[in-house]
């Protein structure tokens, strides 16, 4: 076999070419990289957002939105009596009435953007105890409370537009923030939260959106089940609350698809180039290849030392790009219709950007390094 040296003294004999092929396959890298987060992220957050434990009684024919149902507010307390099953945390049962709704929000200097905004009860604590209050107070009447990603939704600069105490303007309404709450990893850290009686006021409707069910067992999901479908007068029917955001993940994986396309549409096209610029470098060499094999060096060995070229220049674009990710992609969050996500670079995403390396690697050197060594040795000797 050649030896390593010769194959890393080669990579520097033209550095412009050098530069492009290590370039090239660290934006290919970190291109897919990002893909991949997107991805994990994305469909993450949704998985985690549901809970098993938790059912929601909803309009009939608004499974895949629960801002488009409509259910009477005295679903709540029949649910409570009539569902077996229901949990009652300090004897109170685990029942919570929900508006969502979907609107802009304005802060006294002139930003605006728009938010998911969900009309609670304090009950909605006890339903959803992935929530936690960093700081402030739950909402009272004409008061607000904001995850803590809610300020990336809104498209804000920074937290500080929702922090404890500042006014806002919902929908002309002044409204004050009473506090900043958490839900790692759930689409709900990315929310404003009002009271019920507010959010009614300020959406115009008397029906609620849902009444969440938290049930002691996830099997208990069937006595809900059988309530939604013995109540035909109140037009209900019952989800699992972890199945509802299956449906929305299934809703945005065309998005998470194309995100894939584009990165192997632009990989595909930076393989296509590097083809052509080893096909070039190989081809100038084809004297010196022969000069290999007529003094011993088999074609293998030839081959896998042009092979380590191709390797050592992609994979230090891909040591940059992984470098590059984790400084600048790794914990950024991203907003989304409904919410927003955080972008992890996970070892997942990290394999995804090496195994892309590789590919680039191999399939960039494997073709222009066959046809430089396919001549016969009297021809590739004579060849300028």
């Amino acid at each position: 076999m050649l030896p390593f040296t010769y194959a890393l003294r080669n990579l520097f004999r033209d550095k412009s070419r050098l530069a492009q092929t290590v370039g090239g396959s660290a934006l290919v890298v970190l291109l897919v990289m990002a893909a991949a987060a997107l991805n994990v992220g994305m469909k993450e957050v949704l998985s985690a957002s549901g809970s098993p434990l938790n059912a929601i009684l909803i309009g009939t024919g608004s499974e895949e939105s629960m801002q488009r149902s409509e259910v009477s507010e005295q679903t709540a307390g029949i649910a409570a009596s009539a569902v077996a099953g229901v949990a009652h945390p300090l004897g109170t049962p685990a029942v919570s009435t929900e508006i969502h709704y979907m609107t802009f929000l304005q802060t006294p200097d002139g930003k605006r953007g728009q938010g998911l905004f969900r009309g609670v009860s304090p009950q909605a604590m006890v339903v959803h105890p992935e929530v936690r209050l960093l700081e402030g107070t739950f909402p009272q009447a004409g008061e607000l409370m904001a995850g803590e990603l809610a300020w990336r939704k809104l498209g804000f600069a920074d937290a500080s537009s929702l922090a404890v105490g500042k006014s806002v303007l919902l929908d002309g309404a002044e409204m004050k923030v009473s506090g900043v709450f958490a839900a790692p990893g759930t689409v709900m850290e990315s929310e404003i939260w009002a009271t019920l009686s507010d959010l009614r006021t300020l959406s115009q409707r008397d029906t609620v959106s849902c009444v969440v069910l938290r049930m002691e067992t996830p099997d208990d999901f069937s006595e809900a089940d059988l309530f939604s479908k013995q109540r035909l007068d109140l037009e209900l029917t019952a989800m699992r609350e972890s199945d509802y955001y299956a449906h929305l993940s299934q809703f945005f994986k065309p998005l998470r698809v194309m995100t894939w396309i584009t990165a192997g549409l632009v990989a595909a096209g930076a393989l296509f180039g590097g083809l052509n610029t080893l096909y070039a470098a190989f081809a100038s060499r084809i004297r010196e290849l022969a000069t290999l094999q007529a003094i011993g060096f088999t074609r293998f060995a030839i081959l896998t030392s042009l092979v380590q070229e191709s390797l050592l220049a992609c994979l230090t674009g891909t040591l940059i790009a992984s470098v590059v990710a984790l400084l600048f992609l790794d914990g950024k969050t991203i907003p989304f219709s409904i919410g927003a996500f955080t972008m992890s670079i996970t070892p997942a995403v990290t394999f995804s950007g090496l195994f892309t390396g590789l590919a680039l690697g191999l399939l960039g050197a494997l073709p222009p390094a066959i046809r430089c060594l396919k001549p016969q040795l009297p021809t590739a000797l004579r060849s300028s």
